[in-house]
């Protein structure tokens, strides 16, 4: 394969859909292997925008917004980075010769926690946590009394645990619907409500497809708040037969999905088994850790595979762990103080992130420390991010 320069006549472009902190390292990564970056969002000066050769803020949730952008660009790879696209128009355009990545179909499944869990459960045959969905309260009461409490209530559609909720009592029943409300996204009512899932731990087992076949990174551990991650390790320590169900989960779930780059798989250690939850088809929050610990961090094998490279080999270098700084308010004047601190401490970095406003829960940065073990490079990454502040202005 070749191709020219960026911003030449045979230059290879890359439109990113979404351009978050995750996105901006796929775009760092594309540019090392000469392609044109294009970075999408619905605000400006969004983390990926500043590294890219070029941007646009529209919004990404409106078709024919969309679909004008797509033909003014005309890119040979279109990457969707969040969940909150108008999947519709991007099925259209690759029936039309574009190529979406991995799939329009992935795209379109994985938006939403319906497609992504009947795809898996009633299409696959795989193990998960029992649901229902539920269009209005009514439907939310009548769901809470078949599963019984606890029971996990989220928004179909939405981004790092916005909306989501653990439901203890019927009290809380009303609260949780008027919270998922609130956090969803695109406007959609439709919730999905989980049994609760009794589980030793949660995992995100990155899985490559390529021009090279199916590969898989070292499990990353991690631990959520409210959804939303707040430190990832990795390798994460599990059994051989473990691990095969991993694989074997993550082989079927992303084989029908199809096409080529990273997905991130979430699955659920329980005393029973290996239980599927979710999947991104695109590099995941947890797996910011891999550009400490491997070789080839997901970010740098999604552009390997998408841009249709071999992926030969995934390495695991060395034990490694990543803490998230957060903001705990709305700001568009803030300072983040102590990189300092944080950079002093041994086998650690930073990643900011460079987002232009604070919100609530909003990820602003991230440490990155190795160490002999996982365990310590956890506690090296705590004290880094436990370093950093956000002064506001």
């Amino acid at each position: 394969m070749s191709y020219g320069s960026p911003l030449s006549l045979h230059s290879r472009k890359i439109m990113l859909l979404g351009s978050g902190e995750l996105g901006k390292e796929v775009i760092i990564e594309a540019q090392r292997l000469g392609a044109e970056t294009i970075a999408v969002d619905r605000y400006g000066d969004a983390p990926a925008m500043q590294v890219a050769h070029r941007s646009h803020v529209i919004d990404m949730l409106d078709a024919s917004a969309l679909r004008t952008l797509i033909l003014q660009e005309q890119p040979d790879l279109i990457v969707p980075e969040i969940e909150a696209i108008a999947t519709s128009a991007l099925v259209e355009l690759e029936q039309e010769g574009y190529h979406v990545i991995p799939t329009a179909r992935a795209a379109l499944l994985t938006m939403d926690r319906e497609g992504i869990r009947r795809l898996a459960a009633e299409t696959l045959g795989l193990a998960t946590a029992p649901y229902r969905f539920a269009d209005t309260l009514e439907e939310l009461r009548q769901a809470v009394a078949e599963l019984g409490m606890p029971c996990v209530i989220k928004p179909i559609m939405s981004s790092s645990g916005k909306g989501q909720s653990v439901c203890r009592s019927e009290a809380e029943i009303e609260g949780c619907w008027q919270f998922a409300m609130d956090g969803g996204r695109a406007k959609k009512q439709r919730i999905i409500v989980e049994g609760f899932v009794h589980f030793e731990s949660e995992i995100t087992l990155l899985t490559v497809r390529s021009v090279s076949g199916t590969a898989f990174c070292a499990p990353i551990g991690h631990v959520q708040k409210d959804g939303d991650y707040i430190e990832s390790w990795q390798p994460h320590p599990m059994t051989d037969k473990q691990i095969a169900e991993a694989e074997s989960i993550a082989q079927a779930v992303t084989g029908e999905l199809g096409g080529y780059g990273i997905y991130g798989v979430e699955l659920f250690l329980t005393a029973e088994g290996v239980l599927f939850s979710e999947v991104s088809p695109r590099p995941h929050d947890t797996g910011m850790v891999t550009m400490v610990t491997q070789d080839l961090s997901e970010f740098a094998l999604h552009a390997r595979a998408i841009l249709g490279f071999p992926v030969p080999t995934i390495r695991l270098l060395t034990p490694g762990a990543s803490h998230t700084l957060k903001a705990d308010r709305d700001s568009g004047n803030f300072r983040i103080n102590g990189l300092e601190d944080a950079l002093a401490l041994p086998h650690t970095q930073v990643r900011v992130f460079g987002k232009p406003v604070t919100k609530p829960g909003r990820r602003m940065a991230v440490a990155l420390s190795t160490a002999d073990d996982t365990e310590q490079a956890r506690e090296l990454a705590r004290q880094a991010a436990e370093s950093l502040t956000i002064e506001y202005s």
